[in-house]
């Protein structure tokens, strides 16, 4: 019997080993997934021209240190390519965080509603 329970704790051990194939994530790769996209916010709100506060204020829950490597970056790169800054569409960013979420960005289904009603008028 001892055999036996040998065996499967082997076995046990030898299919644990396999975790990352069950999408179980280890602590280290979801550091380095948190860090890639803070950086990739921090880039991001360089090129559309935000202000490094405004860019902290809007993605609270990225880790600043790469929020500021990633704006630092596209920094260095946007100067030493001559690419101008993408100007934000909704606004700026401190703008955007003092209004709340239903209030940030309007729906598109208005404008076509009104455009019909004023069509409606004219005639």
């Amino acid at each position: 019997m001892s055999r036996l329970c040998r065996s499967s704790v082997l076995l046990a051990l030898a299919l644990m080993s396999g975790c990352d194939m069950l999408g179980i994530e280890s602590a280290q790769l979801v550091a380095e997934r948190k860090e890639a996209e803070s950086k990739a916010v921090g880039g991001a709100c360089r090129h559309a021209g935000r202000a490094l506060e405004d860019c902290f204020v809007l993605n609270r829950k990225a880790d600043k240190a790469a929020v500021f490597a990633g704006w630092r970056e596209m920094n260095d790169y946007m100067r030493e390519n001559k690419i101008e800054e993408v100007a934000p569409q909704h606004g700026t960013g401190t703008q955007m965080a003092a209004k709340p979420a239903a209030e940030a960005v309007e729906p598109k289904a208005e404008a076509p509603a009104k455009a019909a009603k004023a069509g409606k008028h004219e005639s």
